[in-house]
């Protein structure tokens, strides 16, 4: 057995510049945190006792007995990518809902494939972790997404991450004090809206004509050093706050989903409670809400938007990791008619057994 966990992301300044369409042509940059809250992935090689030889479990259930059958668009493409030829079950667990921003969808692929290979005895460096999950999303799904989720949940950190022209990444992490860190920390809140969208309908929304949008997305990448240079200076914190403020005003122009009346008035009852400025974590339209509030004014923030769920968190810099491996029996049909029992005869022992386990958890 084996299990992963893969960190959530929120993201400061950048976001539209780290998609292709964009990037192999002008360039992109973000600036991007992990935090510590997270994907979990248990897998093991399903033994040959059932009629299915896939399982999965995430808010559903599906039993397959091939590759393509599954529904989960992740799920059946990292398993024909790998070519999985054995049986196999899957289990996702995670810290937040889906749809909400965070970059889930990525965190999934990619600690699943790194929970796979890790099932073949296999381990990738984050650099390919990252480019492999980028080349499933983009090229297998082929969902509109951008580069940077994948990216910022592979490696962890509190990182600058450039796109080039030729596809390339490059990832530079921020070398700011642990005090500086902290105290950026410590001026953010993360609220869930309840909103949740399907956030490549929205990215579709101002991916489509990008290049009409140049001039805002120039700024936007302009934004993301303007942000490394506070947090690397002597500046005060609240600045940092202030350029998110102008970075979301920013976003706003990018489509008419990037936001709602919904999200405005939210966010309008944190700035008249305090906080200095704020954003939609991810492509936008709902989900989390990152603010930059003074400390002193928390406890304002957190009343006002109280029917908000408020989600305290810190930075987490170690990136998806393998956190269980487990090497099983390696069961095999051959095996067990060799041992003389039969399918059938394995099952009336086991099935007593696991009922017993149940009840004594």
């Amino acid at each position: 057995m084996i299990i992963s966990r893969t960190p959530f992301r929120i993201s400061f300044f950048g976001g539209g510049t780290d998609y292709p369409v964009w990037y192999r042509k002008h360039g992109g940059a973000v600036l991007t945190a992990t935090i510590d809250k997270y994907c979990y992935i248990m897998c093991r090689y399903l033994p040959p006792f059932f009629e299915h030889k896939i399982t999965i479990r995430y808010s559903r259930i599906e039993n397959r007995r091939t590759i393509d059958e599954i529904e989960h668009p992740s799920v059946r493409e990292v398993l024909r990518y790998l070519k999985f030829c054995r049986g196999v079950e899957i289990n996702h667990d995670g810290d937040v809902p889906a749809r909400s921003g965070m970059g889930s969808s990525s965190a999934f692929t990619v600690g699943l494939l790194h929970a796979l290979y890790a099932l073949r005895g296999q381990l990738l460096s984050k650099d390919q972790l990252a480019k492999e999950s980028l080349y499933i999303e983009q090229e297998c799904i082929k969902e509109t997404v951008g580069s940077q989720d994948q990216v910022a949940v592979a490696y962890g950190g509190v990182n600058h991450i450039l796109f080039h022209q030729n596809g390339e990444f490059t990832v530079r992490p921020l070398t700011i004090s642990r005090d500086r860190v902290k105290e950026l920390g410590d001026n953010l809140m993360l609220f869930y809206t309840g909103i949740r969208r399907t956030a490549c309908d929205i990215a579709e929304s101002y991916t489509n004509g990008i290049e009409d949008k140049r001039r805002l997305l120039r700024v936007m990448q302009d934004l993301v050093q303007e942000g490394i240079s506070i947090l690397g200076s002597n500046q005060a914190i609240t600045n940092f706050g202030e350029l998110l403020h102008e970075g979301w005003g920013i976003k706003r122009n990018l489509s008419h989903l990037v936001s709602n009346q919904e999200v405005d008035e939210i966010y309008q009852a944190a700035l008249d409670s305090g906080a200095l400025g704020g954003k939609l974590i991810g492509a936008g339209g709902g989900g989390f809400m990152l603010l930059f509030a003074p400390p002193g004014r928390h406890a304002a923030v957190r009343e006002r938007l109280n029917r908000l769920i408020h989600v305290p968190f810190r930075f987490e810099f170690s990136g998806s990791q393998i956190i269980f491996c487990d090497p099983e029996e390696d069961y095999s049909l051959e095996e067990t008619r060799r041992n003389g029992m039969e399918i059938q005869e394995f099952r009336e022992l086991i099935i007593p057994l696991k009922r017993a386990a149940t009840r004594c958890v």
